[in-house]
């Protein structure tokens, strides 16, 4: 399977073209109360600092291999990515980030690069990646949304699970972990849901439907 394993740098050149954001729909009421006072916004520069160290926090390290800052300016400007802060709570404190990529793919095919979250046991995770689940089919038109986790991420993959995304199998051995003689190497599970399953989800009472306008 041919694809950037580890986390790979979108650097845009300086002429590229700058496209705007989809639109990300306000929520309903009872989605809001669904996803337990979620909502997520096109990451700024000014919000970097936040990014940084939530990916540098001793908790996350082990799941993820931190971007250097300059890549996450790229994913912020390049036209195929989406940046997004995650704020949650009555006051919409920022807890997170994602980064979505492929959004531009003439396949269709949209990867969730990487979901961030400082808050855990609030039953956050789960509330964003639905609603990143109707971001990628309803806003970008995805035929395919898929990730990569890391094999020893045992709740990440019983979550992805529970929500619908199917093991499409493992990148043995593809991410180098540690240095010196300590280092060692993980697996990756490659994990994705279809437009047709998350519909037939939808249909089955287990995802909010759809709301808003398409874009």
């Amino acid at each position: 399977m041919a694809r950037p394993a580890v986390e790979q740098a979108a650097i845009a050149a300086p002429s590229a073209t700058v496209l705007p954001f989809p639109p990300v729909f306000p929520m309903t009421p009872s989605e809001i109360a669904e996803s337990a006072h979620l909502r997520i916004r096109p990451t700024m520069l000014s919000d970097l600092d936040f990014v940084v160290s939530v990916e540098h926090d001793a908790r996350n390290l082990v799941f993820i291999t931190p971007w250097e800052r300059t890549q996450h300016e790229g994913a912020i400007r390049f036209p195929d990515s989406r940046h997004f802060i995650v704020e949650a709570g009555d006051r919409w404190e920022p807890v997170g980030f994602v980064i979505l990529q492929g959004c531009r793919s003439p396949n269709r095919s949209v990867e969730l690069k990487r979901i961030v979250l400082q808050t855990h046991g609030r039953g956050l995770g789960r509330a964003c990646v639905r609603r990143l689940k109707q971001l990628a089919f309803r806003d970008l038109g995805a035929h395919r949304f898929w990730l990569d986790v890391k094999s020893l991420n045992a709740r990440a993959l019983r979550l992805y699970a529970s929500e619908g995304f199917v093991e499409e199998g493992r990148l043995r051995e593809s991410v180098r972990v540690g240095t010196g003689e300590t280092a060692g190497w993980e697996s990756l599970v490659v994990m994705s849901l279809l437009d047709r399953e998350y519909q037939a989800r939808v249909d089955a009472g287990l995802e909010t439907a759809f709301s808003g306008c398409s874009p």
